[in-house]
Parts: C-alpha cells; structure tokens; sequence
C-alpha cells in the first residue's frame, strides 16, 4: 500500500501530544488501513516503531500467560523478538489483538505501570470478540477509521487542487460549473472504487484505462467480500454464520425499496427481528454495516424516540455495495440520472458514510407518510436533511418535518450546486460535500 493521507493522522498527533495520554485503540473494519495508518504514525513520529501482530505471530500470546505487568512483558517482548523498546521515545502496537484476550487485558497495566510509554492497539474485530476478563474501561482512548472520505479519495488520485478547493468552501462560496461538474465526475469513480486504501491503489495505478480499472477493481472487491464472509465461519462467536451472510447479502434490497426500513422479511420469510437481531450487531460491532435508528419524533435526544427493530442498514463502502449487488460499474458511471438505481440508495450510502467518518451519530425520522433521510444534531439544534439522486425532487417530508420542530433551515444533498437560500431556510448541497456539513 503507498503513501495515503488520512485525517486520522492529525488526532494520532493529537493523541501523542496530550499531557496524560492514555494507551490508543484503533477500532475498525478490515481492510480500512489501521496498521498502515500506526506504522506510518510511528515511523514520522517517533524514533522507532515496533509491530507486534497476534495473527501472523501468534506464538507470542504465550508471553502474556503469566503476570501481565509492564515492565514483565516489555521485557519479554525484547527477548522473544530481539529488540530493544525505548518506553520514552518508541512506539509499541499490538495489532489483531482481539486474537490475543490478555493482550487486551495488560493494556489497564500499561496504562497504570507505564504511562510514558507511546502503545497502540488495533483490531478489526473488537466489536464482536470478547476478551476473558472485563475490557480496561476507561484506561484507553478510542479511535475509529473507516474506508477513505470523498476527500481523502481525491488526494490519493492525485487531485489534491481539488481536494484543497473543496475543503476551503464556506457556506458563501461559488462553485464554478465546470468545476460542479467534474467533481460529479469524480464522485461517480467514489462510488465504484469505495474507500478501501488497497483498491484505490489499484484504481489509482491504472486509472487511464477507465473500463480496464473498473474490471480489476471489482474483481479485488468480490475478492474482500469473500475475505469477510470467511471471518462469519472464524469469528462468529456464536452467531449462526449463514444468518450473518443472509443479513449481509439482503442489504441491496433492502435499500432498493421506497423506505429503506429494514425488514426481516427479506432476510428470512415469517421470520421476527428477535431472529436476527445477534447477526446485526455482530455485523455492526465488526464495521461492515452501519445502523441508522428511525425515530418517530424530531426532537432531542433522539434515541429516546426509537424502537430497536426500527432501523436502516447501510453498507460501509459504496464500493463495495456494488460488488455485493453485482452491478456493473458502468451502470452507475453512465446513469442518465445520478446514480438512480436503486432509488437513490448508493447516494443515501454515500452520505451514511460520509457522516459518520466525521463522528456524528446518525437517525432517521419517520412518521405516518413521512420520511426524511438523515436528523443530525449540530451545536444543539435538529437539522433535517433528504437526499435525492438527481437535480429535483419532491421535499413535501423535509418541509413537514421542519414545520413541525421548527428546524432552523432544510437541507436537500443532490446533483445540484451549492446554494444557500438563507431567506427561505433553504440548503441546497452537492452530494460531494456530504463531509463538509454543515458549512461554516
């Protein structure tokens, strides 16, 4: 994997510089690049990296069999692996930890015994695999990364103008036509590729031959799909593997339909919520799928206004959404229409991921024939946002949404240009700045 810049290397800075910093765990699917974005870290900011992985190495788990003090197991690290770990000035990472318990367990120790030493920890599946003993709550720090941004995405094709210009419009700017226009262009590449580092490298690589890069870009894909359908038969930790694939492969259709409420009935003929609801967290707690609650009510906090049956289940990559439903990048590079399959459901995924690269927590809002797309709450206030996939479309639920809680403005995120419509408390995003919301 080459050289990509992420922005969780600015809080891996922050991170190294805080007075009483705790040790990290960086949480996240796999694939997403976590001990590409550590060993990067480590290698620029400290004057040596060690990487010690439980998976390629997994004899070294013994080492954390007896007492699982700090200092005991810093020395047993650098006489098994012969080397020398300088607490003040290296930095130690524990990759695949799940697949080490103790491992997990020792971080409260380091945290306690050894607070000057710089440690990482990183597993894909931390969300799903439980340690022996309680998990050191409280004696970390978290982080979590997901596949590249829109904007992360343009920087490692090379368009980094581009991505400058983006990240430097306020709510005052003028995009330029053209401008408008081939950052749809590059947006559609986005929702081919998806964000995950080792398929932009390949897309990257051989970007010139569009129709070839595309192939080869579904083929590594389908490639990591059957990666983490292997994971559902290793790590299940109870969870019926075939319910896990059922729930996973449904997801197309489920956002297919009109209201992208998921429904069991897709999964399972007859079959309750109560069936399933194991293989969705499971799925949810390994990074693959993001859950959106729909709430009945608009106002604050929103999880007081959800059932637990009542959601939306996402993707975690556009890119990899496609290959899961088998369609044909050209499909989504020549619609007519932006992106209209499936009713708009790759945009509707796009701005799902966007969101929550950026941290915030995501509902839905529903009530009798209404339905909006996306409530956020920003500085105290509920902003409504619908996603269309094209230029227009009907805003008859953002409007009755924001009558009824008195938003202060509505926010469409479509094919169109930027414009704020501050008199009519209107907001009109390109899709491509779903990242940038709200602008400042």
């Amino acid at each position: 994997m080459s050289s990509i810049y992420r922005t969780i290397n600015t809080q891996l800075l922050a991170w190294k510089q805080r007075p009483s910093r705790k040790p990290l765990v960086l949480r996240g699917a796999r694939q997403v690049g976590k001990t590409h974005a550590l060993q990067e870290f480590g290698e620029r900011e400290f004057r040596t990296c060690h990487l010690v992985n439980f998976q390629e190495l997994p004899e070294l788990s013994s080492l954390f069999d007896g007492a699982l003090t700090a200092a005991t197991i810093i020395e047993s690290l650098q006489l098994a692996l012969d080397i020398d770990i300088d607490i003040s000035h290296d930095l130690l990472i524990f990759d695949e930890i799940q697949d080490c318990p103790r491992a997990l367990i020792s971080v409260k120790y380091f945290c306690e015994q050894m607070p000057e030493l710089a440690l990482c920890c990183a597993g894909s599946l931390l969300g799903v695999v439980h340690a022996e003993a309680s998990f050191p709550v409280g004696k970390v720090s978290f982080m979590d990364l997901y596949p590249l941004t829109f904007i992360e995405f343009l920087g490692a094709l090379g368009e980094q103008r581009m991505a400058d210009f983006v990240v430097k419009l306020g709510r005052q700017s003028v995009i330029a036509e053209p401008v408008h226009q081939r950052l749809q262009g590059l947006l559609q590449e986005y929702l081919v590729v998806g964000g995950l580092p080792e398929v932009v490298d390949l897309y990257r690589d051989i970007r010139s031959n569009r129709k070839q890069a595309f192939e080869q870009v579904r083929g590594l894909q389908q490639d990591l799909l059957n990666g983490y359908i292997r994971d559902f038969a290793q790590h299940s930790a109870g969870v019926r593997p075939d319910r896990l694939l059922a729930v996973l492969t449904s997801i197309p259709a489920q956002l297919a339909k009109e209201s992208k409420k998921f429904v069991t009935s897709k999964v399972i003929s007859g079959g309750r919520y109560s069936i399933l609801q194991s293989a969705v967290d499971w799925l949810e707690g390994a990074g693959l799928v993001l859950k959106v609650p729909i709430a009945n009510v608009g106002e604050l906090p929103f999880s007081a206004f959800t059932q637990e049956n009542r959601f939306k289940l996402y993707f975690f990559d556009t890119g990899l959404l496609g290959a899961l439903a088998q369609l044909s990048p050209a499909v989504l590079v020549t619609e007519a229409d932006l992106f209209a399959t499936f009713k708009g459901a790759f945009c509707e995924n796009f701005v799902a991921q966007e969101f929550t690269a950026r941290g915030k927590p995501l509902y839905s809002w529903a009530s009798n024939t209404a339905e909006i797309e996306f409530m956020l709450e920003v500085d105290g206030q509920v902003l409504p946002v619908e996603v269309k996939s094209g230029n227009s479309g009907k805003l008859k639920s953002l409007n009755v949404f924001a009558q009824k809680y008195r938003s202060p403005y509505r926010t469409r995120f479509s094919a169109r240009n930027l414009e704020i419509n501050q008199k009519a408390a209107m907001h009109s995003y390109p899709l491509y700045l779903s990242g940038r919301f709200p602008l400042a």
